[in-house]
């Protein structure tokens, strides 16, 4: 390396002398005086990077070996600032601040490996020249936008000066601490109060545009190299936030949302290019933010979790040489920085003198108040320096931004030899004691530091950038994206939801996280878990309460994590309605009662304070939607089978269909009064007759009424006559039950099975459903009446209902009509509805639809002798056939058991929402748990299990109805 270094040397020589012949002559005498014999090979034999500087610039660093540092970096200022002078556009840049980034960078480093400079003289040169780089850029920005009339700069000559833009230097370059190949780390602002935009469309478009073209004049590479790239991450919320905002957004943001990793870096905040003045009473005005009086003891935890990141890089956990990270690692940098950082920010409220930037002074200061030993002090002071020294030779070999030592012996050696140690042994143990000393000292800080991390490994979404072993810690536990979780989480942070916008329910979040990240992989799902959670979050008015919540019961996070991860449909009435989280709790502390007096007298309770209808649409779906979630956790735990969740919600509907009419009539007749002699009967079919409700069944309703013969209309003050009243009061009760409020609808409602279907009148005379029935019904109506039951009404009106459905089921049948009649009508459900999958569960040929006509026809067939069998439950309906011999016991057990076993299954695949009968498409969380609560080993074989029932019940159908029809 230093052979060729001394060869393109001479060869840069020579073109410097046919260039300018007399300043190379006088340059290189002076320069060969001045030891250049020591720094030269310095350069060449461990720098590349440094070497291609030198040679690209040989009258600088001929001028830098004649007359030293300062006066290099003198001449090189000029000539910056002759160029900006002389630029007539930002383009024009381009060139010399490359230029000059070189000179400044060979200078410095010379400066820095001579050791004429010390650390804080050679940190402040790069810090300076970042600073002024960028105001040149700025300056050549604002002058071109005024140019085009877009801004007026109140003082053209300085255009920065009164502009209204500023850039915020952070971090190193705020303190004066830049290091040698950094970025640096900017918050763009503008003041909307001081800045005068004159353009067509928003002053943050205009600024916006400032600031991409400042990016692009420091960052873009050209064949002359860069000049810094540049960060604009640690702005307020950088994933949702344009890349410059307005003070007054900023402000805000803080104030209400900043983090206290957003803290401490604002401690090292600066106004370093653009409208210093502006930028300056922006700081002021956070003071109250960055500094505060009073610091709550749980935000101490929150700053001892930004030091977590120290541990980013896995196999930096401990000390270490080879391979081991200066800035991140244990007993590096960040270390002295945060021993000093965490201590300004507990105190420096109280006490201004604690708030110095740059760490030196700010451990000094520590010293002058109080809070740290001498002896302390003048360690730490002696080990960063020695650290940031090693950190800048690590750079300067081939300008990276790097901070991690090399990871073999050779590597090891090169450095020690570029910093001019005796050799690499002397090096590893200078280094080793250094570290280890840094490390004490900060442990001894943080002795009772919390657990931040998960069994799994660290757990830290601090600041803007990933943590690298928090990626990991998310891939064990098994999310597949985790860049995408751990931003998710750090928006959260943010306070983009409403829920997240106090801090103290930030701070909530960050203590459970571990235990809420841990539940989610647990369900085997966690991709799925955490994205419900994050829409359940986004429309949660308050975290507090939940996240206190979730922290003191385990239980609870984990039916939460449950629910999220293997139940869409739950997932998403959760996500859709946060209020419903109370219900989770209930079904953890108390076990459920579905009993319909104690449903009866919970909505009883739930409606005794409703201060108008609206309420009482509104908590009747507040009511029925929390009973529908705990037992569809039920159904989730394997706590309930599907034929006991069909009647729980079965029950749930009864209660709130009796309790909402009882309201809707008493509002009605406000205005209509009553018809004398009215009687007024639900009739449920289907689903809700057979008590055989899902998740998200339908319900079929026919609702019948009589009234006195000599009623001619109702008593109210609007009178109506009784076929329009009953008429109108249905619709206001089917209109109670359907229709959207805030809590959602509580049910879809299905009238075709009323008289003549929809082209019927929507209510009914008990005569004209009954003449209906016996003259007019066709076959299929009447197997619809097999799974009829009186939902509510009179006991006497509801008895003689009652009484006509069995009369009407148990009529004399031409047995080959009937026979003919079912088949068809099989046929043509198959023809409309074929189902494409055994988990088609209704409509495959074995399916329940297959399952329910065996029973409804046997029931019509033989209703006639043997009334008992017209149960409205198909499977009781079928034992109860078994009882009187019309169907044989063991052909019976098979259709109960396959009954049994594909409603249980109907009832838990809806918790897949849409996708119920594509288990291809369920959460995997779902696909798992489920062959379990039926015995079986996996889907696989569950499907082969339903297969099996599901031939039974076709063998049965075909032997019993198909082929007897097909023969007649």
């Amino acid at each position: 390396m230093l052979a060729r270094g001394h060869e393109d040397w001479q060869d840069s020589l020579a073109e410097l002398r046919q260039t300018d012949a007399k300043l190379a002559k006088s340059l290189t005498a002076e320069a060969a005086k001045s030891g250049a014999q020591k720094l030269l090979p310095a350069l060449f034999g461990n720098s590349p990077y440094l070497t291609q500087l030198a040679c690209a610039e040989p009258a600088a660093m001929l001028r830098l070996l004649q007359q030293g540092p300062d006066a290099a970096i003198a001449e090189a200022e000029a000539a910056l600032n002759a160029a900006a002078k002389a630029a007539e556009q930002p383009e024009d840049l381009m060139q010399p601040l490359r230029q000059a980034k070189r000179r400044f960078a060979l200078i410095i480093a010379c400066a820095d490996i001579a050791e004429l400079w010390p650390l804080e003289r050679v940190t402040g040169a790069l810090s300076a020249f970042a600073s002024r780089a960028t105001d040149i850029a700025m300056a050549a920005l604002l002058r071109e936008a005024a140019g085009r009339g877009e801004i007026v700069l109140p003082h053209p000559d300085e255009p920065c000066k009164g502009s209204g833009f500023v850039a915020l230097g952070m971090g190193k370059l705020g303190a004066h601490e830049l290091n040698y190949s950094s970025d640096i780390d900017l918050i763009m602002l503008f003041d909307q109060e001081v800045a005068h935009y004159t353009g067509r469309k928003s002053a943050l478009e205009c600024f916006v545009r400032l600031t991409q073209g400042l990016v692009k004049l420091l960052s873009e590479r050209t064949a002359d190299g860069y000049v810094f790239r540049t960060d604009l991450r640690l702005r307020p919320d950088p994933g949702s936030t344009p890349v410059v905002l307005s003070m007054a957004a900023a402000e805000t943001y803080y104030e209400s949302f900043g983090q206290n990793w957003e803290r401490a870096a604002m401690i090292k905040a600066r106004p370093i290019a653009g409208d210093i003045e502006a930028g300056t009473g922006f700081l002021a005005r956070l003071t109250p933010y960055v500094w505060r009086k009073n610091l709550d003891f749980a935000a101490i935890e929150d700053i001892h979790s930004i030091k977590r990141q120290i541990h980013a890089h896995r196999g930096h956990a401990e000390i270490a040489v080879e391979g081991h990270n200066l800035k991140l690692g244990r007993g590096g940098i960040r270390e002295v920085e945060f021993f000093a950082q965490t201590q300004q920010l507990i105190a420096g409220g109280r006490d201004s003198r604690l708030r110095a930037p740059a760490t030196i002074a700010a451990l000094n200061a520590l010293v002058a108040t109080g809070r740290l030993e001498q002896a302390v002090c003048d360690a730490l002071t002696e080990d960063y320096i020695y650290l940031r020294k090693v950190e800048h030779r690590l750079q300067m070999v081939n300008d990276e931004q790097t901070h991690t030592l090399p990871d073999n012996a050779a590597g090891i050696a090169a450095i020690a030899a570029f910093l001019g140690e005796p050799s690499a042994d002397a090096f590893r143990k200078k280094l080793l004691a250094t570290l280890t000393r840094v490390k004490t000292d900060y442990d001894q800080l943080f002795a009772e530091a919390p657990n931040l991390g998960s069994s799994q490994g660290s757990l830290v979404f601090t600041g803007a950038d990933d943590d690298p072993d928090t990626l990991a810690t998310l891939t064990r536990l098994g999310f597949t994206a985790p860049p995408e979780i751990a931003a998710m989480i750090r928006g959260w942070h943010f306070g983009r939801y409403r829920a997240m916008r106090s801090e103290r329910a930030r701070e909530k979040l960050t203590a459970i996280m571990p235990n809420l990240l841990e539940a989610f992989s647990r369900t085997g799902s966690p991709d799925t878990a955490i994205q419900f959670f994050d829409r359940f979050l986004a429309r949660l008015p308050a975290g507090v309460q939940l996240f206190s919540l979730l922290q003191s019961n385990p239980l609870v996070l984990d039916i939460m994590a449950e629910l999220l991860a293997a139940a869409p449909h739950l997932a998403d009435t959760l996500a859709d309605n946060p209020a419903l989280f109370d219900s989770l709790l209930e079904y953890a502390s108390t076990p459920p009662d579905y009993a319909p007096e104690r449903l009866q007298a919970s909505l009883a309770r739930q409606l005794g304070s409703a201060r108008d209808f609206q309420d009482v649409l509104d908590w009747t779906r507040r009511w029925t939607n929390e009973l529908r979630l705990q037992i569809g956790i039920g159904l989730l735990r394997g706590n309930l089978d599907g034929e006991t969740a069909g009647q729980h919600l079965s029950h749930v509907a009864d209660t709130v269909l009796v309790e909402l009419f009882r309201h809707v009539h008493a509002e009605f007749a406000q205005a209509h009064g009553h018809v004398p002699g009215e009687k007024i009967a639900l009739l449920g079919m289907g689903r809700l007759g057979s008590r055989q409700l899902t998740l998200d069944s339908d319900l079929d309703l026919i609702l019948l009424y009589e009234h006195g013969a000599k009623a001619e209309q109702s008593d109210g003050t609007r009178p109506l006559s009784p076929n329009l009243y009953f008429t109108r009061l249905c619709q206001r009760f089917i209109n109670a039950i359907t229709a959207m409020t805030g809590e959602g609808r509580l049910f879809e409602v299905d009238m075709r099975l009323r008289p003549s279907g929809n082209a019927g009148p929507i209510a009914s005379t008990l005569d004209g459903f009954a003449a209906y029935q016996r003259e007019e019904a066709w076959a299929w109506e009447h197997m619809a009446l097999t799974r009829a039951r009186v939902v509510f009404g009179p006991a006497a009106f509801a008895k003689k209902i009652e009484a006509l459905r069995l009369s009407i089921l148990s009529a004399p049948r031409d047995a080959a009509k009937l026979l003919h009649d079912v088949a068809d009508m099989r046929q043509r459900l198959l023809s409309a509805k074929p189902g494409n999958s055994p988990w088609a569960l209704k409509q495959w040929r074995g399916g329940l639809v297959d399952l329910e006509f065996i029973a409804q026809y046997l029931q019509l067939r033989h209703g006639n002798k043997h009334p008992a069998v017209l149960d409205p439950n198909p499977l009781a309906a079928l034992a109860l056939l078994a009882k009187a011999k019309c169907l044989p016991q063991a052909q019976a057990g098979k259709l109960i058991h396959a009954g049994r076993m594909m409603g249980s299954l109907l009832a838990a695949a809806r918790l897949a929402g849409e996708a119920a009968e594509k288990p291809e498409q369920w959460p995997p969380a779902l696909a798992r748990r489920l062959p379990g609560l039926f015995g079986a080993e996996d889907l696989a074989a569950l499907t082969a299990q339903l297969q099996a029932a599901q031939q039974d019940v076709l063998a049965a159908f075909i032997a019993l109805i198909e082929t007897p029809a097909a023969a007649k």
